[in-house]
């Protein structure tokens, strides 16, 4: 395949698509429109705060590529990166300097990654790079539940997904993603159910299997996703600063299960939140030990939707 130096654009085969967002529900999508054939470019923030991370593209931000289900995402630096010293900090989540996101990127290292058979990934949380990329579809899928900056106009095609779009205005169309009966469902006018705030029921819990941060801090994990725990286990621990963290110093607040089952969810050791953060999820079912490794059944609904959609695009077929 060649590509055109002159202009910095890949050209496409199939479609090209870029899905703003890779945590774990964008990367059901994202891996659906792989699996389909369709070349797809993931776009994440320089520091992601996913807690299904065995399950999320976007943890290449911090480890290179991450591998979900036999597809890999891969890391691609903005070009002035290229000198930043990586192991050089900043800012008070002490993100590397060198995932810090730039206005432009190398095409050819972008089509070298898909070449390869794999997702590039973008550190772009603005979607600057949709301008140079220009592709057929763009998904966000941010789940942000409000619109971080996606318009109609970015590409032929753009979906949303969730609330915070409204079809025919911000975006062609809308995907549910409140679970029950209309989950998945493609909205051609309208918006997505609002965001309740409620997570969806798993075998008679709702609130209580998910746990939000109960201090400021840096969290040690004391276990990890797929441990089996007690309620009231120990499972993470929260110090105050840096050098509490580094040091491993007795000053911290306990993080303690919520439910008895598998920890499916946990944020990245090292990462700083602020007090009531989302950092952990527990699956009640603690038979069910493969659902901490594999795409969701929610993420693969959504992602079936919007490959419904992308595919009458490809074929002509107008949905909106």
């Amino acid at each position: 395949m060649s590509m055109n130096q002159s202009n910095n654009q890949i050209i496409k085969k199939n479609l090209l698509i870029i899905c703003r967002g890779a945590g774990d529900l964008a990367t059901g999508i994202i891996h659906r429109l792989h699996r389909a054939g369709h070349r797809v470019i993931a776009l994440e923030t320089d520091y992601p705060a996913a807690i299904r991370r065995q399950v999320s593209f976007c943890e290449a931000v911090y480890d290179e590529s991450a591998a979900v289900e036999g597809v890999t995402a891969r890391l691609v630096p903005a070009l002035t990166d290229a000198e930043t010293d990586t192991e050089t900090y900043s800012g008070i989540n002490d993100t590397p300097a060198a995932h810090i996101a730039s206005e432009k990127w190398d095409s050819s290292a972008i089509e070298a990654v898909l070449e390869a058979g794999e997702v590039p990934l973008l550190i772009d949380s603005k979607g600057e790079s949709i301008a140079l990329l220009k592709p057929d579809v763009v998904v966000d899928a941010i789940i942000a539940k409000k619109n971080l900056g996606t318009t109609i106009n970015m590409a032929p095609l753009v979906i949303g997904v969730g609330p915070g779009f409204m079809a025919g205005q911000d975006v062609h169309l809308v995907i549910e993603s409140m679970r029950g009966h209309n989950l998945a469902r493609i909205i051609t006018d309208g918006m997505a159910q609002p965001n309740t705030g409620v997570p969806g029921n798993i075998a008679g819990f709702t609130s209580e299997r998910v746990i939000h941060a109960p201090a400021a801090g840096y969290i040690y994990d004391v276990r990890k996703i797929g441990d089996i725990v007690q309620k009231g286990d120990e499972i993470a621990r929260i110090y105050p600063d840096k050098e509490s963290y580094v040091n491993a110093l007795s000053e911290y607040v306990p993080v303690n299960a919520t439910i008895t089952g598998i920890i499916r969810g946990l944020i990245r050791e090292g990462y700083y939140f602020r007090e009531g953060f989302k950092i952990a999820d527990i699956d009640p079912r603690e038979s069910e030990l493969t659902n901490c490794f594999t795409i969701s059944d929610k993420a693969r609904s959504i992602a079936g939707s919007v490959l419904e959609a992308v595919s009458a695009f490809e074929h002509g077929i107008r949905v909106y």
